[in-house]
């Protein structure tokens, strides 16, 4: 692979994003944050890009933060050193979470800390049987960031989350499937033609429904049932006036498969 800190392909609708440091299991330096926020408004802003495929270079997904970076970082000026949480993570998981397309991660081996986070902040996951996952902060003696504390929360429950957190011990893909934690889970070699299967299919259906359900599914216990039901309302007037819908509702009626174009 070449040396750009994070790989952008199109297949088809499909932006392919890539982690591109598997000597060092991606774990993500200033560079590669840079290049993964850069990638990620690309395809956000792309109208041509219909689904995002998130996954790492090599046999690791993302091992989170550099270390050997923030060690440094943490020498000239502790006072800024976790800067980055804010200037880096924060955009690159709201991105992943809000952007108006879906977005799949191929998790394959590590994924750990902030690389739990992004796989996390992602619509759905394929997991590799022999992936190892963990949240990894307190054996750092830190605490969540990249929006763990509420992703992880809301995959697993309270009580699993306080203890993946606090112990930090690493688990297994079918562990985090069994606890809640939603994937497919295939065999290695696998793992990237199964993702790439499920983010074209999901280029090819309702964009602008998933749109609307990213929205209201993050909102899901913000409020209370008047609130949901609203809002439920709102999301589907706006996509009752869409061609998608219309086109959809046809389609049905003439027993014939629907095309969506995403407005």
């Amino acid at each position: 692979m070449n040396g750009a800190a994070v790989l952008v392909e199109r297949d088809g609708a499909v932006a392919v994003v890539t982690l591109n440091r598997p000597e060092r299991r991606n774990a993500l330096d200033g560079k590669t944050k840079t290049a993964l926020r850069g990638a990620l408004e690309d395809a956000a802003a792309d109208g041509s890009v219909r689904a995002v495929l998130l996954t790492g270079a090599g046999g690791a997904f993302c091992a989170g933060q550099d270390l050997a970076e923030h060690a440094a970082a943490l020498r000239a000026d502790p006072a800024h050193a976790f800067d980055t949480v804010e200037e880096d993570y924060a955009p690159v998981v709201r991105l992943l979470a809000t952007m108006d397309k879906p977005v799949v991660a191929a998790v394959n081996g590590t994924c750990v800390g902030a690389g739990l986070a992004l796989a996390l902040a992602c619509d759905l996951r394929v997991l590799a049987e022999d992936a190892v996952l963990g949240t990894a902060f307190s054996a750092i003696g830190l605490t969540c960031d990249s929006g763990l504390s509420a992703t992880l929360t809301r995959a697993v429950g309270e009580s699993r989350a306080r203890e993946l957190v606090l112990l930090a011990e690493p688990f297994g893909a079918r562990q985090a499937v069994e606890w809640g934690i939603s994937g497919r889970v295939v065999p290695p070699d696998d793992v990237g033609e199964v993702a790439r299967e499920l983010a074209t299919r999901l280029a090819a259906g309702p964009t602008a429904a998933y749109a609307e359900s990213k929205r209201l599914i993050a909102r899901a216990g913000d409020g209370d049932l008047a609130t949901t039901l609203a809002a439920e309302a709102r999301a589907q007037a706006r996509l009752g006036m869409t061609a998608d819908h219309a086109g959809a509702v046809e389609a049905f009626l003439a027993k014939r498969r629907p095309t969506f174009e995403g407005r």
